[in-house]
């Protein structure tokens, strides 16, 4: 995959109004500008924190800054910090379309919508953690959190690339089992992996609410292909001849469309946020539209 921008000052003005939310807000040591969803806090003055890079300038207390020449950000008894972790599937099969554009492209698109979501939770003042899962190695970015940060994040996502063969399930299940502060997971997958739900299991019994986005290209859903052909799994190498013809092409479609089905089953019955999208649809939509639909971002 070739070098890519994630975003531009533009794209980026669009989410400042948004924030991700979790049905139970995971209070933090460090309170944030978030607002709670706890009845019965008030707005009245709570804490103070360091001042980070990008805050609010509006809420220094220059009181305090006059006396120990340090700036510190008041806070209210309302708000408090998420910590938000951001897994992101990078094995092979996310390389796909080799050729075309770049903008639907799977794991161009998935990068985008993790900035995204990352973004508005280092602006908001959430502790934000994201893990790249790829076959040689897992990469690791924080946990960090501020304005300050947002274009460290972005030129260390711009370096990522596909390789291999990832298992999901045993990549979560780590994650589950290293993670310090529980709080909302957000994973961003193909699901082209032999197993999911062991992983997905774990995060929420380690206290996790978890959503889950699948990201598949559009000729992956609708396939133009017919006739005798060679087919080649770009993960594992393995050939497999086939011939597609009508027939075998509904058969796909039937199994592609079950396949979808069984992982949203799965997700209502755990209590777990899922949207399976296209990589047609604008990275932007699913941040703005979908996840707003879901309840993981307002």
């Amino acid at each position: 995959m070739s070098k890519f921008r994630l975003f531009d000052p533009a794209t980026l003005r669009k989410l400042e109004n948004l924030s991700l939310v979790a049905s139970q807000v995971r209070a933090g040591a460090i309170k944030g500008e978030r607002r709670s969803t706890r009845r019965g806090t008030s707005i009245e003055f709570a804490d103070y924190r360091d001042y980070t890079k990008g805050d609010d300038l509006r809420r220094v207390d220059w009181n305090i800054y006059a006396r120990l020449e340090r700036p510190y950000i008041k806070l209210l008894e309302e708000e408090e910090d998420l910590s938000v972790h951001f897994i992101i599937d990078a094995s092979a099969s996310m390389d796909w379309p080799r050729q075309g554009d770049q903008d639907q492209h799977k794991f161009v698109w998935a990068l985008r919508v993790l900035a995204g979501l990352s973004y508005l939770s280092l602006i908001t003042g959430d502790q934000v953690n994201v893990t790249v899962l790829r076959q040689d190695r897992v990469i690791r970015w924080g946990p960090h959190r501020g304005r300050g940060h947002v274009m460290p994040l972005l030129s260390h996502l711009e370096t990522m690339y596909t390789r291999g063969d990832t298992n999901l399930d045993a990549g979560l299940k780590d994650y589950a089992l290293r993670s310090g502060r529980a709080g909302l997971c957000v994973v961003i997958s193909d699901m082209m992996s032999p197993g999911f739900r062991d992983g997905l299991s774990a995060l929420q019994s380690r206290g996790f609410e978890v959503a889950l986005i699948q990201a598949l290209s559009p000729d992956e859903v609708d396939p133009e292909i017919t006739g005798d052909l060679r087919l080649l799994d770009v993960e594992t190498g393995i050939p497999q001849e086939v011939t597609i013809d009508a027939e075998m092409r509904g058969l796909y479609l039937e199994r592609l469309l079950t396949w979808r089905e069984e992982i949203g089953e799965f997700c209502l019955k755990r209590g777990i946020h899922f949207v399976t999208a296209e990589t047609s649809m604008p990275w932007e939509e699913m941040v703005l539209f979908e996840l707003r639909r879901v309840g993981v971002v307002r």
